[in-house]
Order: structure tokens, then C-alpha cells, then sequence
């Protein structure tokens, strides 16, 4: 039997780990302080429980979303399209440096020298923190396009086979 769309043990899913480990860009929705909603695109870290996001502690990211409720969406780029939805709460940290999390997305984004040559970079400008944000999911969605579509599709499927 498949699992439910927004049970948290989707993230075992072999979709869910081919977008987590992948190097495509998040897509991260929050509500800015007036209540507006922002969409921005962005490097992630998988842990294994939580997606990170990392950057310098001046970027206003980290003043709205501290204790909100965010969403994450991570796409493939090639049919049949895949994409993974995440909601949970954002907690924001201060660390010394540059983030773990912000070094290993680097790698994987970059490769290992890639990476090491941005992070010898951002180093080179003087950063002296970065701010994490780490949303643990509550919520997971697929969607692959091949077994498993948005509702108003698989409702008009089902509709047209005389299922409903």
C-alpha cells in the first residue's frame, strides 16, 4: 500500500531521496514581516532529518522566518517531472563560521573543489558567522507524474475510469 501524502516516512521514498541528494535548487516559501509571501531560491543540506539552509547572518531571510511555518518544494528539471514538498517550522541559529551544512551543499553543488574555492571565497570576505535554518518535515508530498500526480489530477482520472 502507498504511503499518504503528507506522512514524514515519505521521505524514504526513493523520489524523495533522489531530490534530497541531488543538486537541484530548493524553493523556499515564507511569509516576510508584513505578511507577504516570499519564494527564493536556494542551496540545501539533507541531514537525514532535516533540510539547512545557511548563509550570511545579514541576509533578511532569517529575521521572518525564525518560528514560522515554511514550505519547501525541490524540483526535478526533466519529464516526467518530479518534485518533493516539505512543510515545517523554521528554527533559525547564529553559528561561528560558515555553517557544516552550507560547506557540504557547497561540495555537492560545486564538487569538492568547487567548493572548497567558494568557500576560500566567502572566507576571503570576511565572514565570521552564517546563519542556519533548519526545518525538520512535518508535512511531505511527491509528486512524479507517473504514479502519483496534484489531487485535481488523480480526481480527474479517477472521474473519467468511472472511478468517481
Amino acid at each position: 500500500m502507498a504511503t499518504q501524502q503528507g506522512s514524514p516516512s515519505m521521505l524514504n521514498d526513493p523520489v524523495a531521496q533522489e531530490l534530497l541528494h541531488s543538486t537541484n535548487i530548493a524553493q523556499l516559501a515564507y511569509n516576510w514581516t508584513d505578511g507577504t509571501p516570499r519564494v527564493i531560491p536556494i542551496w540545501f543540506h539533507w541531514t537525514g532529518e532535516e533540510v539547512v539552509f545557511a548563509g550570511p547572518t545579514a541576509a533578511p531571510k532569517f529575521k521572518a522566518i525564525q518560528g514560522q511555518k515554511v514550505a519547501i518544494s525541490i524540483n526535478s528539471n526533466t519529464w516526467p517531472y518530479k518534485s518533493l514538498l516539505i512543510r515545517g517550522t523554521a528554527r533559525v541559529s547564529i553559528v561561528e563560521g560558515v555553517a557544516q551544512e552550507y560547506a557540504q551543499a557547497a561540495s555537492r553543488y560545486f564538487g569538492p573543489e568547487g567548493g572548497e574555492s567558494w568557500l576560500n571565497q566567502l572566507g576571503a570576505l570576511g565572514i565570521k558567522e552564517t546563519g542556519r535554518v533548519a526545518v525538520k518535515p512535518e508535512w511531505v508530498g511527491i509528486h512524479d507524474f507517473e504514479t502519483r500526480w496534484p489531487s485535481a489530477v488523480e480526481s480527474a482520472m479517477a472521474a473519467s475510469q468511472g472511478g468517481g
